[in-house]
């Protein structure tokens, strides 16, 4: 396959990934910014909403401050914000146009249909239906892009570059939500694991679609070391950075297969994936949450980096 294919699938796939979890983030922001102030906290989640997505600096740049109107804005419409809603669906919807051969019919009419349904909101004035009936519409593109993917793509270097692209991109988003919400949720002088509210805690298990697997799991109520430990260790949870990583390490070996060799890409996935099946919860609390999700994102991005030189470039 060209390097300029692999290009463009890898990069359709991160941006309709990141188009989904910006949606998720604005959706826990607009539930949150709407309970009373007893049950929302003194925080500012709207704030949160923009770290979250790692555009704050850029975002304080262009706006007064972080509230509905402007972080929805930026989030969603922005077109200074190259990784903002609509401009996340236009750039895959145009990585998608350059490969069009290399997908299935049902992918490309996924792409464009969503690009043709989004490019025509207006997010002037938004009321709260409007950003709920939007961003509903964003996530069922992104999901039916994936399960398109999923169910009609030849298993070959296609989709594995498609596929590295999406988990890339996820376990990305998953340790900076995680990241932020924890250190927001803490309050000041507040004991790790102290008596924090339900619904915001909640809303960190809501973003990625797993206060269910939550219960079921734990069988308790929200506990702020087992939403870490669901989110970063717990293999069977398919947003997990443990999960994400799993996908990676085993679409790499089929790729050095396809390829018949292996680099750089390979081997730093393995170190990845092996730091986070030798770790414990536990000790990672001792060690600073903060601290090791800071280090996984870095090395997540060198991954990126790796792959790109590697079959990329």
């Amino acid at each position: 396959m060209l390097s300029r294919t692999a290009d463009n699938l890898f990069w359709f796939a991160r941006y309709i990934e990141r188009a989904d979890n910006t949606a998720r983030i604005l959706e826990a922001a607009s539930r949150l910014s709407a309970m009373p102030i007893a049950y929302s906290g003194t925080s500012n989640e709207w704030e949160s909403a923009v770290a979250s997505t790692g555009t704050l600096p850029r975002f304080n740049e262009s706006y007064d401050e972080p509230d509905a109107k402007s972080v929805v804005d930026y989030l969603a419409f922005s077109r200074t914000n190259t990784s903002s809603i609509k401009m996340c669906i236009e750039t895959a919807r145009a990585n998608a146009r350059a490969v069009r051969t290399a997908l299935t019919a049902v992918m490309w009419e996924a792409i464009n249909g969503a690009w043709l349904d989004l490019r025509r909101v207006d997010g002037s004035n938004m009321g709260r239906s409007a950003l709920d009936s939007f961003l509903a519409r964003v996530k069922e593109a992104a999901l039916r892009l994936d399960g398109s993917a999923y169910r009609t793509m030849l298993r070959s270097d296609a989709y594995f570059f498609f596929r590295l692209g999406v988990m890339l991109e996820r376990a990305d988003n998953t340790a900076r939500i995680l990241d932020v919400k924890y250190n927001l949720l803490l309050p000041e002088h507040t004991n790790v694991g102290g008596g924090l509210d339900f619904f915001q805690w909640s809303s960190i298990l809501r973003i990625v679609s797993a206060d269910v697997a939550y219960h079921r799991i734990y069988r308790q109520s929200l506990r702020p070391w087992l939403i870490a430990d669901l989110l970063v260790l717990r293999a069977e949870m398919p947003r997990s950075l443990a999960a994400c990583y799993d996908s990676i390490r085993e679409t790499l070996d089929r790729l050095a297969n396809e390829y018949g060799r292996q680099g750089p890409a390979q081997r730093l996935a393995r170190s990845i994936r092996t730091r986070l099946a030798n770790a414990h919860i536990d000790d990672i609390f001792k060690s600073g949450l903060h601290e090791f999700l800071t280090e996984f994102v870095g090395e997540n991005a060198r991954l990126g980096d790796a792959i790109i030189e590697q079959y990329l470039s």
